[in-house]
């Protein structure tokens, strides 16, 4: 007979089928569509469901979408495209289970931006792209992005969340503080006696953005350091917007959301571009990926249109209307049940800061590769990601993780320090 207090060992084989299990039961339906009038030919998206943590049990699964607004010609954003997931994987430690896989994600994204920059821009090509990547594992969603494209969430209470960051100058004055800083400058476009006009612009080249992938012409201030936020779904649902500025241009988050009401959501990405269109016109690239988040045992169907239909759309498509019994305390448990909780943000554009969490134990051989590209440092070799720190009392430069000589030379130069 066993004691009280000695400990039971279970088989791996035993966890595994229990993570595969509450997986299962803790997935959402993932509902999707997109739609884009084109101007230029510069705008790609990544639409990508069923993709295999795990590979081979099939359940373990998560989603990516992604859209890439390109500008100064479309090759930026095709690379990204086509490189930039597998980037991120391969900065992804091995055998992580579920929590510690979404915990390893804000990282792991930094990494796969700053690789697929750096690689990108060994082709000396000129062109650059903004970049929405959102990834959704479970209720988890996780969005990194540089530029002026935007992710809102719509939540199950109606609250709207916006999930991404704008890298504009004209709107954030950290960033134009820190291409200043850099060694870069920030004005308007001079047409000669003294008249400006336009947005702000960075100089040399023009570039109104802060941040992108490329743009190799304009400066090295000009980082692909993504600001990433993750937050956590109830299990009410909600419904996520993918769009380049085109759309943004001409409209807000609220009118986007109200314009598609009661639509499936390829019909409800067709409609916000048309919308957007018909407001400033075919200008740019308009393009707008929606993606619906809902719990399995509910079927996916449009809500049917209401005039003025305000916030809480999603709660009547998933659950039924309260009966005029039903008490106060019921209504309060399902209203908190509601509450989309952030994990996870932080748009600091120093790697120091973004890359200084540490691996799982199980992963500790990685201190050994470079925590940007991934290759094999050997013993001596390799510069620690704290080496030249402002904030020498909390990071020792004799921590890791550690840099390859030609990542640490690209984090100098984002950073201004750069002979």
């Amino acid at each position: 007979m066993r004691s009280r207090g000695e400990h039971q060992t279970v088989p791996l084989s035993v966890l595994l089928k229990r993570e595969v299990a509450s997986e299962k039961i803790d997935r959402p339906e993932i509902a999707h569509g997109q739609a884009s009038q084109s101007k230029k030919g510069e705008d790609f998206t990544l639409l990508k469901t069923e993709c295999q943590r795990a590979v081979g049990d099939g359940i373990s699964t998560y989603s990516v979408f992604a859209l890439f607004d390109g500008h100064n010609g479309s090759a930026a954003a095709i690379y990204s495209k086509e490189n930039l997931l597998s980037n991120v994987l391969q900065a992804m430690p091995s055998e992580l289970n579920r929590d510690e896989w979404v915990a390893a994600l804000p990282r792991a994204l930094v990494a796969g931006f700053v690789k697929t920059d750096k690689d990108f821009q060994e082709r000396a090509q000129t062109s650059g792209t903004t970049v929405t990547f959102v990834i959704i594992e479970g209720w988890v969603i996780t969005v990194a992005s540089v530029g002026d494209s935007r992710c809102i969430l719509e939540s199950a209470d109606g609250s709207i969340h916006h999930l991404s960051a704008d890298h504009r100058l004209d709107c954030n004055e950290e960033e134009r503080e820190r291409i200043t800083a850099s060694g870069g400058e920030v004005g308007r476009l001079n047409t000669g006696g003294g008249a400006e006009i336009g947005p702000l612009r960075c100089w040399p080249g023009g570039l109104c953005l802060s941040r992108s992938i490329g743009d190799m012409d304009v400066g090295e201030f000009i980082v692909p350091v993504p600001y990433v936020k993750q937050v956590k779904l109830s299990p009410c649902g909600g419904r996520i917007i993918i769009s380049s500025d085109g759309v943004w241009d001409a409209l807000s988050a609220e009118t986007a959301l109200d314009c598609c009401r009661g639509m499936l959501p390829d019909a409800a990405a067709k409609q916000i571009v048309k919308e957007a269109v018909q407001v400033k016109g075919l200008r740019d690239d308009t393009t707008c990926i929606v993606i619906d988040v809902l719990p399995q045992e509910k079927p996916i169907a449009p809500l049917p249109p209401h005039k003025k239909q305000g916030k809480g759309v999603f709660k009547s498509m998933f659950r039924k209307k309260s009966s005029e019994s039903s008490s106060e305390k019921d209504i309060k448990e399902f209203n908190e049940l509601d509450v989309v909780e952030e994990l996870y943000e932080d748009g600091s554009a120093m790697l120091s800061e973004r890359l200084n969490t540490k691996y799982p134990l199980c992963n500790m051989f990685r201190l050994f590769m470079c925590a940007v590209c991934q290759v094999e440092i050997k013993p001596g070799q390799g510069i620690s990601i704290n080496a030249g720190s402002y904030n020498r009392g909390k990071l020792r430069p004799w921590d890791g993780p550690f840099l390859c000589l030609s990542c640490q030379e690209k984090k100098e130069a984002m950073e201004g320090r750069r002979p």
